[in-house]
């Protein structure tokens, strides 16, 4: 009998050990919760078994079970945002919890080595004011971040490993430096916390970033793994999508910005496409509407090792055409970001304002703060007076702030060679730009900085630089 009681009490607690909750490595310590919405909360049980999930803000449990599988997954209402630490209880006969959680406003950050590189900088490449940022972060305890591991898969994964951190200067010198950038100018501006999800992957092309399926519509895409394997990691298809945007999906999020393009210099005739069939891809994912997707104009560099080359200026044509395709998108340029002598730097050392233009578009377009002018001057249309291309511009709203020394314009006669202007001039009563060239009789074409690295110095209100464009279609 003693034996058989024995028995019982061991089986009762390998049971009772087995019904603890298991939670995603997302959904832990220290992280931030999307405001005053349905988010879902998720993991494994014992199957069959009824999970109950009470959040210490409203002390309400909400129910569920587990399936055959141990999968559970139910919504609860979240408040608003706020800097008060909360707890959230799960228990399915064994409770667990996790601890300080925010609640604030999340975002996905994503693409790769500039959305990836740190505040620590990468070898060779330092991070404007890195050590500063890094040691001011301690006063950003309402700035936290989880950073997915890089990692590839062939097949779609349900988890990943990492952990939220609180913004600190043990942990900000892994922080993404322009997401981080995002976030405190958010959190400083809408005064509550932010969250970020940074699931990048250096090298990585778009492509990277899409599922099967698309995939297999594109017919210079192979997915067979032994083509796959002969690709350097970083320009495999599919794999980055599959082990790190998966595991994510069920987090509720407010939006998405992306820092991605130069692995597909070369191939701009199908990017602006698999940008939107991406970010469709990945709005359905997540099940929760046309989520806002801003993303980062690739910088000014010698692609192909060719600074005067347009490599890089076909990509850029592309990710602007791409706002056309995606519904709630915009873009920030970084033309006059990076310094001269970065011509041969992937990685400029300015990622405090990429971070803070980017949140200059969230502010005003999602959270309606229309004080924050955020838009480039763009290019819209041109006339021929004589010698003279007369260029009009939208979105100048704040007029050309910079009238003197515009530097950049390029015009070309009917030879189609271009040559620098020697005359930009503004005309203020209609804020067009005045631009010719003593080698030029008769303008047929104007560009604007479309050379891989060119740097221009018009600006429009709040210091945003003008877009590269060129008028010819050569």
């Amino acid at each position: 009998m003693k034996g058989k009681a024995f028995a019982l009490i061991f089986l009762f607690c390998a049971l009772s050990v087995g019904a603890k909750v298991k939670l995603p490595t997302l959904m832990g310590d220290n992280m931030i919760l999307q405001q005053q919405t349905e988010v879902k909360l998720w993991g494994k049980a014992t199957p069959k078994a009824e999970v109950r999930v009470t959040p210490s803000w409203s002390g309400k449990t909400t129910t569920c079970r587990a399936d055959k599988d141990g999968n559970w997954l139910l919504t609860v209402s979240t408040p608003k945002a706020g800097y008060t630490p909360y707890e959230i209880t799960f228990d399915d006969g064994e409770k667990t919890s996790v601890k300080n959680v925010l609640i604030g406003e999340v975002w996905l950050a994503s693409g790769q080595s500039n959305m990836e590189m740190p505040l620590r900088g990468f070898g060779g490449c330092c991070i404007m004011n890195g050590a500063d940022d890094i040691i001011a972060a301690t006063d950003n305890k309402g700035v936290r971040m989880f950073t997915v591991p890089k990692s590839q898969s062939y097949e779609p994964k349900t988890e990943c490993e990492g952990s939220w951190n609180v913004a600190s200067i043990e942990t900000a010198p892994n922080f993404s430096a322009t997401a981080y950038h995002f976030a405190t100018s958010l959190s400083r501006a809408l005064q509550i916390p932010v969250g970020i999800i940074n699931s990048s992957f250096g090298g990585a092309t778009v492509e990277g970033w899409i599922g099967r399926k698309l995939l297999e519509t594109y017919p210079d895409v192979t997915l067979n793994p032994d083509s796959i394997e002969r690709l350097n990691p970083m320009y495999r298809p599919m794999l980055m999508y599959n082990a790190m945007l998966k595991p994510l999906q069920n987090y509720t999020i407010k939006g998405f910005i992306w820092y991605q393009g130069e692995s597909n210099v070369g191939r701009h005739d199908t990017y602006a496409q698999r940008l939107a069939d991406m970010v469709q891809l990945w709005r359905n994912d997540w099940g929760l509407g046309e989520l806002p997707f801003y993303f980062v104009e690739i910088a000014p560099y010698a692609y192909n090792d060719a600074w005067d080359d347009t490599a890089g200026a076909y990509l850029r044509e592309a990710q602007f055409k791409a706002q056309s395709l995606i519904p709630n998108s915009a873009m920030i340029s970084t033309n006059n970001l990076v310094e001269p002598y970065e011509v041969f730097n992937i990685h400029p050392r300015n990622k405090t304002m990429v971070g803070h233009r980017l949140s200059y578009l969230a502010l005003n377009l999602t959270y309606g703060r229309k004080q924050i002018h955020c838009f480039s001057p763009q290019y819209k249309s041109w006339t021929v007076k004589g010698k003279e291309a007369w260029v009009s511009f939208d979105h100048l709203e704040m007029g050309i702030c910079r009238n003197y020394d515009l530097r950049g314009f390029e015009v070309a006669g009917e030879d189609r060679v271009f040559h620098p202007s020697d005359s930009v001039w503004v005309h203020w009563q209609t804020n067009e730009v005045v631009v010719s060239s003593e080698k030029v009789a008769k303008p047929v074409a104007v560009r604007y900085c479309f050379r891989n690295f060119q740097i221009g110095t018009m600006i429009g209100g709040n210091e945003l630089p003008t877009i590269p464009f060129r008028t010819d279609n050569w």
